[in-house]
């Protein structure tokens, strides 16, 4: 299967993040304590989550200022465990290394397994551990970007939570949200996830040198991808075999050299 790519994911831009997010860490909940409990829970929950959403998206449009005063291209890398997040990112900064600065700030429950290996990779990298909270935020971003010399860099990808449900609703300042659907995970991820792939900029099929083993459709997976994520870019690689990365690569590089020229501008 060669690597293809489909128009629609312009120049980049924010997008408002407002979708169901059923797990918010700030959320009160009752347990076994009646009816009126329960209903003075469900009250308090929706102004709850407003206010850390609204916080959130304040904080997450500082973060884009001033990504975008460094003349940084930032991506928000978001896929289910497994998908080959980690590896896209290794594969894609050493192949734009000739021309472009690429450093990470990488999210994860519990480990730094992810930012040890791009650590390795020779990238500069800062590990946010979650613990409990199944998604990064934008202040988290913000600490974790000041461990970074901006200056020295062209691109920052952030990879996410391995998560497709909390991080849909966490707008983080980046340019561009990359969400990942691996041949191994069936050709229906974007209709059991449609927030998530409905604010997609990019999405990305990965593992596509899989495809034959795993018996997958790919003219379903791109047909449930159009219906869901109509509006974005979509791109077939292999970061295992380079398959389809050069139009990855390129429209990365397109769309640095937009950052580039609006903030010059």
């Amino acid at each position: 299967m060669d690597g293809q790519a489909t128009s629609g994911g312009g120049g980049p831009a924010p997008h408002p993040r407002d979708h169901d997010h059923a797990a918010e860490p700030a959320q009160a909940h009752a347990h076994g304590a009646g009816a009126e409990s329960d209903a003075a829970a469900a009250h308090q929950t929706l102004p709850v989550r407003r206010s850390i959403l609204e916080k959130n998206e304040r904080l997450a449009e500082r973060n884009r200022g001033f990504f975008r005063a460094k003349g940084l291209l930032v991506l928000n890398v978001l896929s289910a465990p497994g998908s080959g997040k980690t590896t896209l990112i290794r594969k894609t900064a050493e192949a734009l290394a000739q021309g472009l600065r690429v450093g990470v700030i990488v999210g994860d429950l519990a480990t730094d397994n992810d930012a040890a290996r791009l650590r390795a990779a020779g990238l500069p990298v800062v590990q946010i551990t979650t613990g409990t909270v199944c998604h990064l935020e934008a202040e988290m971003v913000a600490r974790a970007a000041r461990q970074l010399d901006l200056d020295a860099l062209d691109v920052l990808i952030i990879e996410n939570v391995g998560n497709l449900v909390c991080p849909a609703a966490y707008d983080l300042g980046e340019d561009l949200r990359v969400v990942l659907m691996s041949v191994t995970e069936g050709e229906d991820k974007p209709l059991k996830y449609p927030p998530m792939f409905h604010s997609a900029d990019v999405a990305l099929i990965t593992k596509i040198d899989l495809a034959a083993a795993a018996g997958f459709d790919r003219a379903q997976a791109l047909a449930n991808l159009h219906r869901i994520s109509h509006h974005a870019a979509v791109f077939e690689v292999s970061a295992k075999t380079g398959q389809g990365m050069p139009l990855w690569l390129d429209y990365v590089a397109q769309q640095r050299q937009s950052v580039r020229g609006s903030t010059s501008g």
